[in-house]
């Protein structure tokens, strides 16, 4: 075999590499954060005032999980009237596992039942109001 043929046949596979690749890829699955990411962008200025809000309070959430169970305590103030938390499991790998609900509690903790299949590492994602005041607060946590 000559040079010419050596070099057109690398170039074959070098063709051959790059349309694997680009079919590849467009069949990869893509999704966005959220579907209205845009508009959830323009009003983080909300999201950022909360969480100064949630850190200048008397203590941090504790997130624990225990046994398929979520547990949320929430600073000693919040415990003395009833409020609601919006409580969302962002999985970073996999839109179908993610948990958004919205929990009432007068107690000042919340216990959430956790699916089995939900392994793996979440943005566990935490806003609440309390006295006409919104609170955020996000950490990453590894279920097991």
């Amino acid at each position: 075999m000559n040079w010419g043929y050596k070099i057109i046949f690398v170039y074959a596979i070098f063709v051959a590499g790059i349309v694997f690749m680009v079919v590849k890829s467009s069949s990869q699955n893509v999704d966005l954060v959220r579907p209205d990411y845009y508009e959830e962008e323009l009003k983080y200025q909300e999201t950022i005032d909360a969480t100064h809000r949630a850190n200048a309070l008397s203590k941090k959430l504790q997130l624990k999980v225990n046994n398929d169970t979520l547990q949320i305590s929430f600073p000693k103030e919040m415990a003395s009237e009833a409020f609601k938390a919006n409580v969302w499991l962002y999985c970073i790998a996999d839109v179908k596992k993610d948990v958004n609900q919205l929990y009432t509690t007068s107690s000042g903790w919340l216990s959430i039942s956790l699916p089995k299949a939900n392994k793996g590492l979440h943005d566990v994602k935490v806003s609440w109001a309390f006295n006409g005041l919104t609170y955020y607060f996000e950490q990453k946590l590894f279920i097991q």
